[in-house]
């Protein structure tokens, strides 16, 4: 186990992509991220936001004892439950894109690689709250979907998984959307990991379908840092993933025009997201993932 330290910074440190990825358990990966992230709220201004107990209460005889501390029942020989301070029966759809572009990074950890990982902690974090938790997982089309549940059992099951996935075929992002819109009729929190290397106008039809369905929706748009400067030296091919296309080109020679295009593909983007009331979240894969995990805390403090 890697040691937290104490403070924000330390713990930000610990949270960086590279430190978590040496861990190879997916379980003990996203029991480490969250813990992390919970201590570092305590010194935040999230402090008071809970997903531990808020108090006890007396056992009723007939309820479920999967919360009543054993401990306290030693000391006291009574029964006493756990109350939680966030029980909003909240169901997420984590939707996770593993087309052929997801496989891809300019370091040592790949875009699925960073949106597994984050999916993983916000399952952990999620089922720790309670809250129902379902994955999707596509490329051109639905691979896995996993249903809603918020058991620990459910969890192991998510985490293996998200552990196993491996890089599919060319994205259809709009398709997974729009089935999935269709398919689930309770609403809920849509949360969506994707690189967004579709056609713009139909990513954002498919995530406008989930707002018309009453969805609350959150985009990780997930890109390496390389995506966004270009900044390699020297001749270098380019190979597209997913068609097999090759490019040899020197990048400084494009550098600034490559840049403008990314930037206003970006902010058309979130300017749309805006306007239909979807939160954009752009992140690199270098980001600390406490940094990601305040983005879904903010969404959930609003469904409060």
């Amino acid at each position: 186990m890697i040691p937290i330290k104490s403070g924000k910074t330390q713990l930000s440190e610990f949270l960086r992509p590279e430190v978590v990825s040496r861990l190879k358990n997916m379980e003990l990966v996203a029991r480490f991220i969250v813990e992390g992230f919970i201590a570092g709220l305590h010194r935040s201004p999230y402090h008071g936001f809970s997903v531990e107990f808020a108090e006890y209460r007396q056992y009723s005889t007939g309820e479920s004892t999967r919360n009543v501390d054993w401990k306290i029942y030693a000391k006291t020989d009574r029964h006493y439950v756990k109350v939680f301070e966030d029980e909003t029966n909240l169901r997420a759809t984590l939707l996770l894109d593993r087309s052929a572009s997801m496989d891809y990074g300019s370091g040592g950890l790949t875009k699925l690689r960073y949106g597994a990982l984050l999916a993983a902690a916000l399952s952990y974090l999620m089922i720790k709250q309670r809250d129902a938790v379902g994955l999707v997982v596509f490329d051109e089309k639905i691979q896995i979907a996993l249903p809603h549940r918020s058991v620990r059992r459910h969890l192991l099951q998510l985490l293996g998984s998200l552990d196993r996935i491996e890089p599919g075929t060319r994205t259809s992002i709009s398709g997974a959307l729009h089935e999935m819109a269709e398919r689930i009729r309770r609403r809920g929190l849509m949360i969506l990991f994707s690189d967004l290397l579709d056609d713009p106008a139909r990513v954002m039809n498919g995530l406008k379908h989930f707002r018309h369905r009453g969805h609350e929706v959150v985009v990780f748009h997930i890109l390496d840092p390389s995506e966004l400067s270009l900044g390699f030296r020297g001749e270098v091919q380019f190979v597209d993933k997913e068609t097999g296309e090759r490019l040899r080109t020197r990048p400084w020679f494009l550098g600034a025009e490559y840049r403008k295009d990314v930037g206003g593909w970006i902010e058309e983007l979130e300017a749309t997201c805006k306007q239909n009331a979807i939160d954009y979240n752009l992140i690199t894969i270098d980001t600390p993932f406490d940094h990601a995990l305040v983005s879904y805390l903010n969404k959930r403090r609003t469904l409060r």
